[in-house]
């Protein structure tokens, strides 16, 4: 193999493994919150550093393709996917912390109520991400177009659960229930962020391997 063929899996394997990095610590943060197992936020702060110091060399590798090697066609789509995914791969990571965070305030105090669609919600954002990673691997652009459709069902459920909440919280005067009510807003919120970044994620395996940008074109 050429050299730069090598460095180019090299890059692939790196953007791989922070990726398995990211969905460990979205699992955690989601179970933490559907378990109400405060201890696994620790496993979510304990990868945030490997994930932030990842993004760095994916970045820096990335760079040094570019700079070294001016690829063109294929290979400078893969590059620049690549740092388009590095990125929000990381802001993945950023959000799983925000769910931790607030959920550790969270679960100082009992269920508001029976947990529903938090929990599908999360199903399917773990589902996305994990599908949008498996497309960039294998460079499945039908699999990531899988991804994009579930897009809507994730904005529908946030809604949902916003709408619940606050119905909730005009019936209440309880001032420790509208803070678990605000809450669960944000986690909801937190969730839809990250099946945005599985959609993005998705969007540049289809301009991989199809050399078509997506982006923003279903917004017309």
């Amino acid at each position: 193999m050429r050299h730069f063929d090598i460095e180019m899996n090299n890059l692939k394997k790196k953007l791989l493994d922070m990726a398995e990095i990211v969905q460990e610590m979205i699992k955690f943060s989601v179970d933490m919150i559907v378990k109400r197992d405060i201890n696994l936020s620790q496993e979510v702060f304990n990868r945030e550093r490997e994930a932030n110091l990842t993004e760095i060399v994916v970045d820096d590798t990335c760079l040094k393709l570019i700079a070294l090697n001016q690829p063109v066609g294929a290979d400078l789509r893969f590059i620049t996917s690549a740092m388009r995914i590095n990125s929000d791969l990381e802001r993945m990571g950023d959000e799983a912390v925000n769910i931790c965070e607030i959920g550790e305030n969270l679960l100082k105090y009992p269920d508001l109520k029976p947990l529903i669609d938090i929990p599908k919600m999360a199903k399917t954002v773990v589902a996305m991400v994990i599908d949008s990673i498996c497309a960039f691997n294998t460079s499945d652009a039908e699999l990531a177009d899988t991804v994009l459709s579930k897009d809507d069902e994730v904005d529908e459920l946030k809604i949902t659960i916003i709408k619940d909440l606050l119905e909730f919280m005009t019936d209440t005067s309880d001032k420790t229930m509208l803070i678990r009510a605000m809450d669960l807003m944000f986690i909801a919120k937190n969730l839809e962020r990250l099946g945005d970044h599985a959609t993005n994620i998705a969007e540049d395996v289809i301009f991989m391997v199809h050399g078509k940008d997506i982006r923003h074109l279903r917004s017309f």
